[in-house]
């Protein structure tokens, strides 16, 4: 009965929409890693807590300018850090939380066999990461988060780090810690190239919109709703663990529309070329990492990786671009690239 119903979904969509559903569920349901929602797994690193951690709380408590509530850069080692060094058992690895759903920044190429290894923009940023701190690009143990899982995942001590286009805001910085930004977007809507919608505007009436749960765009929808913003009419009751099943969902003709980061809504337009952003990104976020409140010294440590990554013009922030996202979001990658990063001051 369920075949019958997505064949008969399918059918509006043509050969190519058929297609990109296929692409999209094999990406969703046969590439899965296990996620991650096993606790007291011993994975994670703690760290000591410390007067820039006080400075840290005040900030999230007066926070105005989220990106730009982090600690200095430092290359010296803390006990988050030695911690993660002094793994018994050969585990001296970086266990980060990462997405293997979004093209072109945590994914398996469908066409690189069973063993495809996860690429992306956000993994090649984990990658440098775990060469800068262990010597190794490659001693990386990779957690497939849902969205929402991402704050309890570094709370719950199952992941040193989670590197999954996270958004900096300030509801998030009183649960964790955030590295400086690597990457500037905004929300924007996805829809159907044939939809009557045409952006963020008074088109959504009556529309039904899907966002990923615990995600950015379903707070700036519930804050929108309250201003006024959002047309009234407008239904963002669906939600799903990740933006790849929106994008499902848009196929299927169960929701009308998708609201989620430009980045990502760009990716899932190359992935089905029978939808199309509409209108212009409504809001201008920062994605960061996303660290243990008190895991000072290795936010230290990643913001000095990240001077590091924006300025090395042949294997950092530019070249890592160019190989993922230069088709998406086009040549100009000043657009997406944070300004130069402010820190906590007598931190």
């Amino acid at each position: 009965m369920r075949a019958r119903r997505l064949r008969a979904s399918l059918r509006g969509w043509g050969g190519v929409g058929a297609m990109a559903v296929v692409c999209a569920l094999a990406l969703a349901f046969v590439l899965l890693l296990p996620v991650a929602r096993s606790h007291g797994d011993g994975g994670g690193a703690h760290g000591g807590r410390g007067v820039a951690q006080g400075s840290q709380a005040r900030a999230a408590q007066t926070c105005s300018e989220p990106e730009k509530q982090t600690l200095p850069p430092s290359r010296e080692d803390g006990p988050t850090i030695t911690t993660i060094k002094e793994r018994p058992g050969g585990k001296r690895k970086l266990i980060v939380g990462v997405d293997q759903n979004s093209y072109r920044w945590g994914y398996r190429d469908p066409n690189g066999g069973g063993d495809a290894e996860l690429e992306g923009f956000d993994i090649d940023l984990v990658r440098r990461i775990a060469e800068d701190i262990l010597g190794d690009r490659n001693a990386v143990q990779f957690k497939a988060i849902p969205t929402d899982q991402r704050i309890p995942a570094i709370q719950d001590g199952r992941v040193d780090m989670v590197v999954r286009t996270m958004t900096i805001n300030c509801d998030r910085i009183r649960d964790v810690a955030f590295s400086a930004p690597y990457f500037r977007s905004g929300q924007q809507l996805l829809a159907p190239k044939s939809s009557p919608v045409t952006g963020y505007d008074g088109t959504l009436a009556g529309k039904r919109i899907c966002t990923a749960a615990g995600s950015t765009a379903y707070s700036t929808l519930e804050a929108d709703r309250a201003s006024g913003r959002l047309v009234p009419s407008a239904d963002f009751s669906t939600t799903v663990p990740s933006q790849l099943d929106c994008l499902v969902r848009l196929q299927l003709g169960e929701v009308d529309a998708v609201v989620t980061d430009t980045a990502l809504a760009a990716s899932q337009a190359a992935q089905d070329p029978t939808v199309e952003l509409k209108g212009e990104a409504f809001t201008t976020e920062y994605y960061g990492v996303a660290m243990k409140k008190d895991a000072d010294d290795l936010v230290r440590r990643v913001n000095r990786i990240l001077v590091d990554f924006r300025e090395d013009r042949t294997g950092g922030w530019q070249a890592s671009y160019d190989r993922w996202l230069s088709a998406t979001l086009g040549d100009d990658a000043a657009r997406s690239k944070p300004p130069a990063p402010a820190y906590l001051r007598g931190s």
